[in-house]
């Protein structure tokens, strides 16, 4: 059967796992998956209803940080992870770090700055102080030479590529500045964005935005 990708390519973690397959050039069935709902389907294959999660030949497999590491580990080839041990962590060290440190840390401000909902001051606050630290030690980490992890494209590009304008644009919105300017980021994002593979995916999150935000305004009193 054909490696199935289930969820919708308005999610930052789906486009995430979408890119990598497209970098590996992996054969892959987009499946259209709501995060959140009740269906049998989907809560069989990711108990919380969350997505992005796969159906693999073996069976269904959720959360991103796994499905990246079994589809480097089940398709060898166009390896996004260095062969060298050290290296290789280095750049999961990335990921678990913009991850955790940043998207996380700034997805409390998505429903202000995104979805027309309040946050509070205090909230406010307390994710920008944890936000310029993120942004400093990520700026520890990343070499952006010309890659986030180095002279080649890994999966933390993957990650970079669809985290990072979230949290710029996330932070600007509310805080009317953007907290990734001391990092190139934007030259970065420029660079990475004359990539076919990333081109497709920014256009398909488009397109599936566009179509929530105008499913969303239909359902709206």
């Amino acid at each position: 059967m054909v490696l199935q990708l289930c969820g919708f390519s308005a999610s930052n973690y789906y486009n995430k796992i979408k890119l990598q397959l497209l970098e590996k050039a992996v054969p892959f069935e987009e499946v259209l998956a709501w995060t959140g709902r009740g269906d049998a389907h989907v809560l069989s294959a990711s108990p919380l209803g969350k997505v992005p999660f796969l159906i693999t030949p073996q069976g269904p497999l959720c959360e991103s940080i796994a499905c990246a590491e079994y589809i480097e580990a089940a398709y060898a080839e166009n390896p996004l992870l260095p062969a060298e041990p050290y290296a290789a962590a280095k750049a999961r060290e990335l990921i678990l770090f913009l991850e955790l440190h940043l998207e996380l840390v700034a997805r409390e401000l998505y429903a202000e700055a995104f979805f027309g909902a309040k946050v509070s001051d205090g909230a406010k606050e307390r994710c920008r102080k944890l936000l310029l630290k993120g942004v400093a030690g990520f700026g520890q980490l990343a070499r952006f030479s010309p890659y986030v992890a180095g002279d080649a494209f890994t999966l933390a590009d993957c990650a970079a590529v669809v985290h990072l304008p979230l949290v710029s644009s996330a932070s600007r919105i509310i805080y009317g500045e953007d907290l990734l300017a001391s990092l190139p980021v934007r030259d970065y994002l420029k660079r990475v964005g004359e990539r076919a593979t990333v081109q497709k995916v920014n256009a398909d999150r488009k397109t599936s935005t566009e179509a929530m935000m105008a499913w969303s305004k239909a359902k709206a009193p």
